[in-house]
């Protein structure tokens, strides 16, 4: 190649390389500085209020109704139904007569032994006229008033065996099913139906070990049944057991539900949550700590500005988290684009006020353990 052609050659490369130059300092080396002439770019954000609320920490159980009373009717004789007075499902009263036997026999006698001790009643009543004369010695009226002593204990007998034939409510309550008809033979301690007081029903359960020194009686616990799924029933603490038990690390408790309408049966199954401590908590929503190495961090809004502030968390329920050191109630902390957020940076608030929770009060359930 001729020297003339390299020079041509040079020329052009140094031709093409300065307006390269010159197409970058017009284009791009000028950014930088408008960017430091006008600052960094504000950050979008959302805005959630801190807000004061009460959180209660809860142990959730399970367990089984049971009637405050129950028992089962049970004739105390032998004999033939004559009447039955249970429809299952229906209250009774206290006396209310719920079947009688025949009774034949037992008047018959009853009326034998009431009609010896009237007669036994005018003998003794001579005796004691000719004992005044001494027409009689002391004898024979010591001997009449005991033959009178003995007809009133047969015509005592007489009325419990007839009062044996009539069964009756011992308490208010609920009858349920029964296998006999009016006409039937039944025998002694054969049982005709079951009656329930379910103006209460009681839930036993069983709760760790830990919290034993947090349950006590007098307690609130909210119990629910799947058969009714849009109803809280709420009961109190009776009884706390004084025993652990040694295989299952557990203490067995005891809470009252009141049942006026009768909506619980006797052996329903109830899940309960039982609230141990509330406590009023500055909360915010989770999404607003940032977690990093040791420590915790929220950043709040000042006049437009995001400065970090460290934190000390509580409990977690719900989607938010107690702050009980370095957070007040009222102050606004960013909940999103918080992966943009630097401390000092401009914000730029795209929507705020955001519900800490949906609800005023928050519950934390206790882990079994």
């Amino acid at each position: 190649m001729s020297l003339f052609k390299q020079l041509l050659i040079l020329m052009l490369l140094a031709g093409a390389g300065y307006g390269g130059y010159e197409y970058w300092r017009t284009h791009y080396a000028a950014e930088p500085e408008a960017a430091a002439q006008d600052g960094p770019r504000p950050v979008s954000v959302e805005l959630s209020r801190a807000e004061a609320r009460i959180m209660q920490r809860t142990i959730e159980a399970v367990g089984t109704t049971r009637a405050l009373r129950s028992i089962e009717i049970v004739p105390e004789v032998d004999g033939r139904l004559v009447e039955l007075n249970i429809t299952p499902g229906t209250r009774v009263t206290e006396g209310q007569i719920l079947a009688r036997l025949d009774d034949t026999i037992e008047r018959a006698d009853l009326a034998q032994a009431e009609a010896v001790l009237t007669e036994r009643n005018q003998s003794l009543e001579r005796i004691r006229a000719l004992r005044q004369t001494n027409a009689v010695s002391q004898a024979a009226l010591e001997e009449t008033i005991a033959r009178v002593a003995e007809a009133e204990a047969a015509a005592d007998r007489a009325r419990r065996r007839l009062a044996d034939r009539v069964i009756t409510a011992p308490f208010g309550g609920v009858v349920g099913l029964t296998s006999y008809d009016v006409g039937a033979r039944v025998s002694e301690g054969e049982v005709l139906a079951r009656l329930d007081d379910l103006s209460e029903v009681e839930v036993e359960f069983s709760l760790p070990e830990t919290i034993f020194a947090q349950v006590r009686i007098g307690q609130t616990a909210t119990a629910r049944a799947a058969a009714f799924p849009d109803r809280s029933f709420i009961g109190t603490i009776t009884a706390v057991d004084s025993r652990i038990d040694p295989v299952g690390r557990a203490f067995r408790t005891r809470a009252v539900i009141p049942n006026p309408d009768s909506t619980l049966p006797a052996g329903m199954f109830l899940s309960l949550t039982l609230v141990l401590a509330e406590t009023e908590n500055t909360v915010v929503p989770e999404e607003a700590i940032v977690f990093e190495a040791a420590q915790t961090y929220v950043f709040v809004a000042e006049e437009g500005v995001a400065r970090r502030r460290t934190v000390i968390t509580g409990q977690r329920s719900d989607g938010v988290i107690a702050i009980t050191s370095g957070l007040v109630a009222g102050e606004e902390v960013v909940v999103r684009g918080l992966t943009r957020v630097r401390d000092g940076a401009t914000l730029n608030i795209v929507a705020r006020d955001r519900d800490a929770t949906a609800e005023s009060t928050a519950t934390v359930p206790e882990q079994p353990t």
